[in-house]
């Protein structure tokens, strides 16, 4: 009995320690199990609010999880993979959108065409009759290919052609352009729906292209090299693309933020003002030294000559003599010597 009684009193024990799934309310609380939602529209009590505030909100959170938890359980239940499910019910608040509603999209150049034009459109069936083979061919599908093959077994040459063309591979690229320009316009109907800028280089009719989309095709083309346009040379009049950086390889398309760590910018600053301040002098000394001494020399030899000049005409003039009268001016003797007889 011993043994039975402290059991007993243990699992009591072990009972107080977990509250009970009963919780009562002054009034009922509001559910909307949709979103799982509980609004408690009681009184909080303001004096154990007031004394012990940590406690009595934890206590009221865990009564009103509690509550939602037994509504929750009251729904109809269902076993998945060995896990009890239950169905929420519709929700009944309406939340709040984290963004805007998104806007429809952008109509593409035929659908836009098409509602001008009010053309409707129409569900095609999968078969069409070939009055050639006299029986019904997908519009698609490898049954509709071999149905080409069969149909234009032989083609006829134009009277305009070249004989020795060959019919067959021409018409394979006709139908290769015709895809190729279907999923071009397909990649600019997807750009213009989110307001995308088609790149400049491309499928382009020379006859359409201007000087500028022919510049920054010469720009992008010799970026994409594997020297990314180092080795290759320039016309001598050739000017490069402005505002390719986002098409052409290699180009950096982010700005260059400063750096991030402190000591790295530290150094940095600390290297330009050194290099202010111990800043060398551009001018070379023993080179303008030697030009200063150059000049003063040469203008030494001027003096020497202007000095020169001016003696010598001051002799010549000291030595003439008189003219006559009526025979005019008379210079003096030129040099040369004394004749002799």
């Amino acid at each position: 009995m011993d043994v039975v009684n402290k059991i007993l009193e243990n699992s009591a024990l072990e009972a107080e320690k977990f509250k009970s799934i009963s919780v009562e309310k002054n009034l009922e609380l509001e559910y909307d199990l949709g979103t799982l939602l509980a609004i408690d529209n009681n009184d909080f009590d303001l004096k154990l609010l007031s004394q012990r505030k940590n406690d009595y909100l934890l206590d009221l959170a865990r009564d009103n999880t509690q509550l939602l938890l037994n509504q929750i359980w009251e729904l109809p239940t269902e076993r998945v993979e060995e896990a009890i499910v239950v169905k929420l019910p519709p929700q009944k608040t309406v939340l709040p959108r984290m963004k805007p509603v998104p806007r429809p999209r952008p109509l593409t150049k035929w659908q836009q065409f098409a509602k001008e034009k009010g053309i409707q459109k129409k569900k095609k069936s999968k078969l069409s009759w070939d009055e050639q083979l006299k029986k019904w061919v997908p519009l698609y599908g490898f049954k509709k290919a071999k149905a080409e093959i069969e149909k234009d077994w032989v083609l006829e040459v134009p009277g305009n052609a070249d004989p020795m063309e060959d019919q067959f591979a021409k018409k394979i690229q006709a139908k290769s352009e015709r895809v190729s320009k279907n999923e071009l316009q397909r990649l600019r109907n997807i750009a213009k729906a989110k307001k995308v800028k088609v790149p400049r280089v491309g499928v382009m009719n020379p006859d359409v292209s201007s000087a500028k989309d022919l510049q920054t095709a010469v720009t992008v083309a010799k970026a994409s090299t594997a020297s990314l346009g180092k080795f290759q040379d320039k016309l001598p009049k050739e000017k490069e693309a402005r505002g390719v950086a986002a098409i052409t390889p290699g180009a950096s398309r982010k700005r260059k933020m400063p750096p991030v760590s402190g000591t790295q910018e530290k150094s940095e600053n600390l290297a330009i003002v050194e290099s202010i301040l111990n800043k060398k002098p551009k001018l070379n000394i023993e080179k303008a030294v030697a030009r200063h001494i150059r000049s003063e020399e040469q203008e030494q030899s001027q003096e020497k000559q202007t000095s020169g000049r001016k003696s010598s005409n001051n002799r010549g003039k000291a030595n003439a003599k008189k003219p006559k009268g009526g025979k005019g001016q008379r210079k003096g003797k030129s040099g040369g010597g004394r004749k002799r007889r």
